[in-house]
């Protein structure tokens, strides 16, 4: 296809077609191989990222990282005491500056809005690694696990427990309306998506089944992937909330009893990292048995943030190879 993607930012998956984020998984599939043979193309020759990080990372420092050398790109870690932004200096300032200076910004953090005002005024584009609306690079190698597993992206059925109104819950809505996979969220009713969402998610769905209920087996019944995320999201730990939100969310834990409930043996687990499973103390959204079963896919859902981040890179900056 021709490239659609150059000198785009990459801030939700809204803003895409089905089309183009179906490419951007195959393309992840392919350099995914590329890596596994020792194939290196060097797409991003000379260009220099900048990782713009508020928030602390694993994953998406790690896979940016990589994707970068394998590459050919220098990138440019920024934490929020490397720099001015938020400080001494505006959101505004801190944008014309890496822009001038950076093929592309890779940004994880908190507001949307900073994001937004990134792309704007850096006039570089910008990747949206978090924030706390959407995470559209997690939803990507979510999808690129499911076609890998499963060999196709129709007929999918994704069930979603926990809280259904963060930035994971938000993004695989917005896929899976563009894509066409059917989706149901199981979540509390103070803990639903916004109305804005999901009016929105109706007006573009085609062939999507959306469904938000409170009730965990309607949710679950024939899903081929069960997909949780962590109650409290980073800044939520210490909140006076913290407490009510998990005794609201206990009921939507993934065990293997839930797992049966799907009526299918073919059923995937995932989870976009950190989990809390290693004991009953901590053992919140998912129990260890679960996420250490044979059904759940998690590092290689890990590992595949690195190849669609490489793929994004490649796409809005590299050569088109």
């Amino acid at each position: 296809m021709k490239n659609s993607f150059y000198k785009r930012s990459f801030l939700t998956l809204k803003d895409f077609s089905k089309e183009e984020i179906l490419y951007l998984i195959d393309l992840s599939i392919r350099l995914k191989k590329e890596k596994i043979e020792k194939i290196y193309k060097y797409r991003l020759k000379n260009k220099n990222i900048a990782l713009l990080f508020e928030k602390t990372s694993t994953r998406t420092r790690c896979a940016a990282s990589v994707a970068c050398f394998d590459e050919g790109a220098h990138a440019e870690f920024l934490g929020k005491s490397d720099i001015q932004l938020g400080k001494k200096e505006s959101v505004k300032d801190t944008a014309r500056v890496l822009g001038r200076m950076f093929d592309a910004i890779i940004f994880r953090g908190f507001k949307h809005d900073t994001l937004l005002t990134l792309s704007e005024f850096s006039k570089v584009p910008v990747i949206n690694g978090l924030t706390d609306d959407y995470h559209p690079t997690q939803v990507l190698a979510d999808f690129m696990t499911i076609k890998e597993r499963f060999n196709r992206l129709d007929n999918i059925k994704i069930a979603f427990l926990g809280d259904g109104n963060n930035n994971m819950a938000n993004s695989l809505l917005a896929g899976c309306a563009k894509i066409g996979l059917d989706i149901s969220i199981a979540a509390p009713k103070t803990l639903y998506p916004t109305k804005d969402l999901i009016n929105y998610i109706n007006s573009i769905k085609k062939d999507s089944e959306i469904c938000i209920t409170e009730d965990v087996n309607e949710a679950i019944i024939n899903a081929d992937v069960v997909y949780t995320d962590v109650w409290l999201s980073m800044g939520e730990e210490k909140s006076k909330f913290a407490e009510k939100k998990v005794q609201l969310l206990k009921k939507y834990r993934v065990n293997s009893d839930v797992m049966k409930l799907t009526g299918k043996s073919s059923t995937i687990f995932l989870h976009c990292l950190p989990a809390s499973h290693e004991s009953e103390v901590h053992n919140l959204e998912v129990t260890d048995e679960v996420f250490e079963s044979e059904q759940s896919l998690v590092f290689e859902q890990a590992e595949n943030r690195m190849h669609t981040i490489k793929a994004i890179l490649s796409a809005v900056i590299g050569e088109y190879k």
